[in-house]
């Protein structure tokens, strides 16, 4: 067994106009100072990572790690969430997605899909450079407006969806391959992922490619009620990035899972700051470690009530507190003796 890797901090939600959030040098001192370890990139933050001179060039590489390593931090990954999200657009979504992309292809599906594009193949040459063997990304959602099926779905539909995400995606995963970097799908409501049987969906649709992971991140279980340390047990091997995230789901007569238009502080189901929901973490970082997993765990605050800065200050000791130190021995080998194999058939009666 392996002790996991932390406490990280993922920077998406933290960047901002004012200090010390609007420079990757003050933000990683206030990330040291909180006790924080690492720090997860969102990559289309260009005053964190310029991400073609990271894929073009290593001695940047290296020295942005020399940069972050000043203040005690690593980078954990980067993270091409919003890129990755645009490798597949669904035409009904294309004015409110066109928001994450650059001003010279929005209106234009097809010029964004190709900046999109290039942009992950940077993301896979600029993890390598970097030394990173993860990388977190969103796959897109070509379906996703047919979730609930009124009208009834086409026969069909679900299987050729599948087919058009995986031709998208694999030759960028075969550009990751290259790098010699897993992708790690979060599995997140609102993408064609949203769940273990569409994640097993994608992945016989490109032919169980070796570079399909998951990006483990409970919450979003919760606000769908899924078993998520259940889908720990199941997809073990797959799962190479955990955000640490909590949430609660409380329904009522009047709303449940899709939450009536409600703003988020209304949603039965809701974001909350680490240990103010109802996650299990416990469980989680016991059946992680039990299960070998080799990677960090990374606080995404996202809350409707807490502000950031207290969700980040009290984030770095609440994963210190859930991580364990794994055991290198049983806890009876004082026990034990040496391997005796005329004693163990005595014991068996022949």
């Amino acid at each position: 067994m392996k002790t996991i890797k932390g406490p990280a901090i993922f920077l998406a939600q933290f960047m901002g106009d004012s200090a010390p959030f609007n420079s990757l040098e003050s933000i990683c001192k206030w990330a040291s100072n909180l006790g924080y370890k690492g720090i997860q990139i969102p990559t289309w933050e260009s005053r964190l990572i310029d991400l073609q001179k990271a894929a073009e060039s290593k001695t940047y590489c290296d020295e942005l790690k020399g940069k972050i390593a000043e203040y005690g931090l690593e980078i954990t990954e980067l993270s091409t969430h919003l890129q990755g999200q645009l490798v597949a657009v669904n035409p009904a979504y294309d004015a409110g997605f066109d928001a994450f992309a650059p001003d010279e292809v929005k209106g234009n599906p097809k010029a964004r899909t190709e900046w999109a594009r290039q942009q992950m193949i940077w993301a896979a040459q600029a993890s390598k450079n970097l030394g990173l063997k993860v990388h977190a990304t969103f796959s897109g959602a070509l379906i996703w407006h047919t979730m609930y099926p009124w009208p009834q779905r086409p026969q069909g539909l679900v299987k050729s969806a599948f087919k058009e995400l995986a031709k998208r995606w694999t030759p960028l995963l075969n550009e990751f391959d290259k790098n010699d970097v897993d992708v790690c799908y979060e599995i997140h409501p609102g993408e064609d992922l949203h769940d273990g049987i569409t994640f097993e969906r994608f992945l016989d649709a490109t032919n169980n490619h070796s570079r399909v992971n998951i990006l483990y991140d409970p919450s979003h279980y919760v606000l769908q009620q899924l078993d998520y340390l259940a889908f720990i047990d199941i997809y073990q091997d797959f799962i190479k990035m955990f955000h640490v995230k909590d949430a609660e789901f409380n329904p009522t007569g009047r709303g449940g899972v899709y939450g009536g238009y409600e703003d988020w502080i209304d949603r039965p189901g809701r974001f909350r700051s680490l240990g103010d929901g109802q996650v299990d973490f416990k469980s989680i970082f016991s059946k992680l470690s039990q299960y070998d997993y080799d990677g960090w765990a990374v606080m995404e605050w996202e809350c409707c009530i807490k502000s950031p800065e207290q969700g980040a200050r009290e984030g770095a000791p609440f994963i210190q507190k859930h991580i364990i130190e794994v055991t290198e021995k049983a806890f009876d080998d004082f026990a034990g003796g040496k391997p005796d194999e005329d004693l163990n058939r005595r014991i068996m009666g022949i």
